[in-house]
């Protein structure tokens, strides 16, 4: 069994990933891992892994057959021993909160995941004056990473994508040209919506707010709200019944935007640290 299918049969078992989308692309490309740690039983299964790439915090997975048993924390008390101090709880269940604080982990982060529940048609996308909103045409890729790079220049995920990290991101299934959203003034880009679309276990496709970002110089005058919109309203113009999306919980203008559009309090991610 492969790290990828320990993750799957914890995601099924929990309903939240272990891992997240960078943390997947590497495992699916084979990436060298900075923090690659497994627990074998002994028959040789694996039953629990820590993972990370980069710089980023490290995410921990147990199987969960094998939980309860000191996996998890024989895997964070080797990695506290060798230095690491950053690591996610993705969906932030009652084993992870028990862990972090037997631990002596403090909580430095939260990644609010919200949804929204259609019961009608979403507001209408108000435009700010001078503003076009489009679908992405392949000439926008450069302009799009920079805008990218501007609006999230503070934020250690989002703002490091780079135009391979985008390319594999339009290579996936999911990607749709004409769900990502490019907003134009006097012929330059200064912000987009990129939505995601994608088939779940159900009987429905899910849909997210996969990424709005505004250029800092063009924010403010409401486009975030427009842009959120007009995914939205692509989003239900599909069929789909519910959309999700994260938000760091300290971002209160964000926050504001996506509450004022409906938007509801689902579940979050939580980075400890020591």
């Amino acid at each position: 069994m492969s790290l990828l299918d320990l993750a799957e049969k914890a995601t099924a078992a929990d309903g939240v990933a272990p891992f997240n989308e960078t943390s997947l692309f590497a495992l699916q490309d084979g990436a060298r891992a900075r923090v690659q740690v497994i627990q074998t039983s002994a028959d040789g299964e694996l039953v629990g892994a820590a993972y990370a790439v980069g710089d980023a915090p490290v995410e921990i997975v147990v199987h969960p057959d094998h939980r309860r048993t000191g996996i998890g924390r024989r895997i964070l008390d080797e990695l506290v021993a060798d230095g690491e101090d950053s690591f996610w709880a993705h969906g932030d269940l009652p084993a992870a909160q028990a862990l972090a604080a037997s631990a002596g982990l403090a909580v430095a982060r939260e990644l609010l995941v919200l949804q929204l529940t259609f019961d009608g048609p979403p507001t209408p996308e108000r435009t700010p004056d001078g503003v076009t909103l489009r679908a992405f045409e392949p000439a926008d890729a450069e302009p799009l990473i920079a805008v990218n790079a501007r609006a999230f220049a503070h934020h250690p995920e989002q703002g490091a994508m780079d135009r391979a990290d985008f390319d594999r991101r339009t290579s996936s299934d999911w990607f749709d040209p004409e769900g990502l959203f490019i907003a134009e003034k006097d012929g330059k880009v200064i912000g987009f919506h990129w939505t995601k679309v994608e088939d779940s276990a159900g009987d429905q496709p899910s849909g997210e707010v996969y990424v709005v970002g505004i250029d800092p110089d063009a924010q403010g005058g409401g486009l975030g709200t427009a842009l959120t919109a007009r995914g939205l309203r692509h989003m239900y113009e599909k069929g789909l019944s519910t959309v999700d999306l994260y938000v760091e919980g300290d971002n209160a203008p964000a926050l504001k935007v996506y509450r004022n559009l409906g938007f509801k309090d689902w579940k979050k991610d939580t980075l400890y640290t020591r």
